[in-house]
């Protein structure tokens, strides 16, 4: 049986999900409810393919890897792992942004100095 809410699998008999403390209620005929799976994860991947394209390549991917993994996790019943890829397809895709942001200023800062410095040593500023 698995949790309606995070998708965790708990041990049949259980009335509380002991991973997010989620409430299952007993059905009428007897047994417990576990017909409707889970909500299905974001699986971010037109965000991996764009971070993987303009960003960060390597982390990028790492992403786009994740992100492909949902889909699959979901469909075959496994719920966890299609939460847990999701998760870690956010957090690769954070990386990469955050990386290819850190790069992208670090270079503009770079070339900014250097021309600068490049600039005040020019003997073209003497000759006007």
């Amino acid at each position: 049986m698995f949790c309606p809410k995070c998708g965790n699998e708990m041990p049949n008999g259980m009335t509380r999900c002991p991973n997010c403390g989620e409430i299952i209620e007993p059905r009428q005929s007897g047994g417990y409810y576990n017909d409707n799976r889970p909500e299905k994860p974001n699986n971010y991947l037109v965000w991996s393919i764009l971070v993987t394209l303009f960003c960060c390549l390597p982390c990028g991917i790492v992403a786009i890897v994740y992100s492909a993994s949902v889909d699959s996790a979901y469909y075959a019943g496994d719920y966890a792992r299609a939460f847990s890829a999701s998760k870690k397809a956010y957090t690769w895709m954070l990386v990469s942004l955050i990386s290819g942001i850190v790069i992208y200023l670090a270079t503009v800062l770079f070339y900014t100095v250097l021309g600068g410095a490049a600039l005040m040593s020019s003997e073209a500023l003497y000759d006007l």
